[in-house]
């Protein structure tokens, strides 16, 4: 059974570019352990609790974490029934008890809203709403939103030594402070931005590891470090390669043929139809009684006269389960997550093969409505048929869009005009990054963004602001020195006096005059001494000057932002679609509103561009100049059509995947130059670089009675040098330490 620690490192520099870039040998091993995982854990296993796994080496044998030399020291602590800061699945969390604390691993959680009813029925507003909604059609102003969410804690995560035992649990339960008699944590979650609030489960965890968990992240004693893998300590590296494991895990899971999945939780199939032969409660009875009443939930009673009104009806599968006789102690700890997923993957299996995209023979429609609250919240609909079809497994949010404002009325079909495009909601993209922040300075780096240019402004990072705010009452006047590298600024641009304004929360620098060379996307590094009044702002060279999309520039950028925000239309002077041709429009449409990847590629379902350039069906005349354009577009392969897939999640992949809906996509490809891995990557299936495959250095577990050799706790004492940790210098105990080197040939 393949391990973390053993001979063979389990996760390679291949698996940073993402799921597709991955030799076939390499997924397969990888697919081995998880499987295991998956096979002994007790609850389902979320893509990040399966990265976990596999980086931080989790034993198989029963000790699980115990074994692995991470540092519970630096875990962030919860407390029952208080606010908390975002704690993802995965996170690796200390629960705070009156006596001893507890370890645990985070490995399910969703929404625990209060207008959530016992049997799971939910208000029109709460399905699908934003973090810190209000009620209905308010969102709430608050810059930081509240959100009450169930956690639930695997106290067994760590191994035996760092469990309690049954009767310590059951107390604690009985007590009910700090966990509740399920063994789960209910608090209020407190998210930095109403943005946070919406970032999808992989990019929350990704900024979870690089930030609060950090020192756990680049630790030299986990099995094969991130750095290693990526071949530095640069946080725009370490995020590209967290996020493309992170998507290596995701597609491994998904390609078991061992495994369900229901969104980024997998369980075997074996328990899956052991439940469905179960007679006992949650068992396959239960499972058919849940699906048939969410199918008739909707359904109106005979009536001999009149017309029967429209009725909607919202169900959360959490509560609702709870519900069942003698459900109550199979839902204790980890048996909760088992059996919410399982009801889900139930609901899934029958609308997708007993319905038309959800529309049922009773004339009702059932589709998912909130993948996140209360387990999942299913809408039931009748008449169904009324309703415009789509995928029903799509959380689509009608609840909470119901009780927004009705959007103005279209103009007429021949005076139709291109709407102008928001950007699209790319939960981390354009966000800050921390680089350090000591007695003596705070240094944090953003891209700069296409707002900043028009407004002439940029964000404070939010230590600076608070600091601001504590030593000035009036808005603070500060100098802003800006080095643009290799390039000579105006005076007036490399010396400026800007003002920053403050707000509780938050802070920005205002009347800023940007060199005439900036460009959305540029990578800017700011730093300030404590308790100074100048902050000074840099750009970083490239090694050599590349060319994306239309722009060629010799300086470090965001290539998603650049997609997102230096497109056709967009200038400092302003944001507009208005008097762009059929082309530009083309352009602009798919850099905005297509799929992002990594590296800033976009990937648009080629069949809604024209009601996303025109915000609705455009006439026929306009339809065939759109497909004109795009045609001398992927003429001249500044677009390129490519075929993708959707899985029942509606998220779209590429390359397709086995077993999903395929859709056309058209995609953009905006970096000519140096492109490693412009669709996807190397090539599936492939067996790696010719000449041989590189193997970072890594820790391996030794067996009983052996230990390391002097030249091998001097070769870990160099590579935490380049790790840059100077305080792991020594090899833990039981492991020792296996070179870079070449395998194969």
């Amino acid at each position: 059974m393949p391990d973390p620690y053993g001979d063979w490192a389990l996760l390679t520099s291949a698996m940073t570019e993402g799921y597709d870039a991955v030799p076939d040998r390499e997924r397969s091993r990888l697919r081995s352990y998880l499987e295991a995982v998956v096979a002994t854990r007790p609850a389902p296993v979320h893509t990040t609790v399966a990265f976990n796994a596999v980086y931080f080496g989790y034993d198989l044998g029963g000790d699980g974490y115990g074994g692995s030399p991470l540092c519970l020291d630096d875990f962030p602590v919860i407390t029952f029934g208080e606010c908390a800061p975002v704690l993802p699945v995965g996170a690796m969390v200390c629960v705070a008890t009156g006596s001893d604390p507890l370890y645990a691993e985070i490995v399910y959680r969703e929404g625990a809203h209060p207008e959530v009813g016992a049997l799971g029925d939910v208000p029109a507003w709460v399905s699908g709403a934003p973090a810190g909604a209000e009620g209905p059609g308010r969102p709430g102003a608050d810059a930081a939103p509240r959100r009450r969410e169930l956690l639930l804690p695997d106290l067994h995560a760590f191994g035996p030594a760092l469990s309690l035992s049954p009767a310590q649990l059951h107390r604690l339960r009985t007590r009910g402070r700090w966990i509740n008699e399920d063994g789960h944590v209910v608090v209020d979650v407190c998210y930095p931005s109403s943005q946070a609030g919406r970032r999808d489960d992989l990019t929350a965890y990704a900024d979870h590891l690089l930030t609060t968990a950090r020192e756990q992240l680049l630790s030299p004693f986990v099995p094969v470090s991130l750095a290693a893998l990526v071949g530095g300590t640069h946080d725009d590296d370490l995020r590209a390669g967290l996020l493309g494991l992170l998507d290596t895990v995701r597609g491994v899971l998904n390609s078991s043929s061992l495994l369900r999945t229901w969104g980024h939780y997998a369980m075997t199939r074996t328990s899956l139809a052991d439940c469905w032969r179960d007679t006992g409660p949650l068992g396959g009875d239960d499972l058919r009684s849940l699906v048939a009443a969410v199918e008739r939930a909707a359904t109106p009673t005979r009536r001999r006269h009149g017309l029967v009104a429209p009725v909607t009806v919202y169900t959360a599968v959490g509560p609702r389960i709870r519900g069942f006789p003698g459900a109550a102690e199979r839902l204790r700890g980890a048996g909760y997550a088992a059996a919410v997923c399982r009801a889900n993957v139930a609901l899934a299996d029958v609308v997708q093969r007993d319905s038309d995209r959800g529309l049922f023979g009773n004339g009702s429609r059932v589709t998912l409505d909130d993948a996140f609250e209360g387990g999942g919240v299913w809408r039931s609909h009748h008449p169904g048929d009324a309703e415009a079809p789509g995928d029903p497994l799509v959380p689509a949010g009608r609840g909470w869009n119901s009780t927004l404002p009705a959007p103005s009325e279209p103009e007429a079909e021949g005076e139709l005009e291109p709407v102008d495009l928001p950007l699209a909601d790319d939960a981390s993209l354009g966000t800050g990054e921390l680089l350090r922040s000591d007695a003596q300075e705070i240094v944090w780096r953003a891209p700069l963004r296409l707002a900043h240019l028009i407004g002439g402004w940029f964000p404070l990072h939010p230590f600076v602001a608070e600091e601001l705010c504590q030593s000035h009452g009036a808005p603070p006047t500060l100098r802003l020195e800006l080095n643009h590298a290799g390039e000579t600024l105006d005076e007036k641009e490399a010396v400026q006096d800007v003002t920053a304004e403050l707000g509780d929360l938050s802070g920005r620098l205002t009347g800023i005059v940007w060199p005439c060379d900036f460009f959305p996307g540029l990578t800017l590094e700011l730093r300030r001494l404590r308790g100074d009044t100048v902050i000074r702002l840099a750009t970083t060279r490239l090694k050599e000057r590349v060319q994306v999309g239309d722009r060629e520039t010799g300086h470090c950028y965001d290539p998603r932002v650049l997609t997102r925000e230096d497109v056709p239309g967009s200038s400092r002077h302003g944001d507009s679609s208005v008097g762009l041709g059929p082309r530009q429009l083309v352009m602009r449409t798919v850099r905005r509103c297509g799929l992002l990847t990594l590296d800033g590629h976009a990937l648009m379902d080629r069949s809604v561009l024209p009601s996303a350039v025109y915000g609705r069906l455009p006439a026929r005349s306009q339809a065939a100049a759109l497909d004109a354009a795009l045609a001398e577009l992927l003429a001249e392969r500044l677009l390129e059509p490519a075929l993708g897939s959707r899985d029942a999640w509606g998220q779209p992949h590429f390359p397709p995947r086995d077993g999903q809906r395929t859709i056309p996509l058209i995609g953009y490809r905006p970096a000519r130059p140096r492109v490693i891995r412009p669709w996807g990557g190397g090539e599936p299936g492939g067996e790696g670089l010719r000449g041989g495959q590189v193997v970072p250095g890594h820790l391996r577990r030794l067996r009983p009675g052996c230990s390391p050799s002097d030249v091998q706790r001097a070769a870990f004492r160099e590579h935490c040098r380049r790790l840059g940790k100077a305080d792991g210098w020594e090899l833990p105990c039981g492991y020792t330490f296996v070179t870079e080197h070449t395998r194969g040939g």
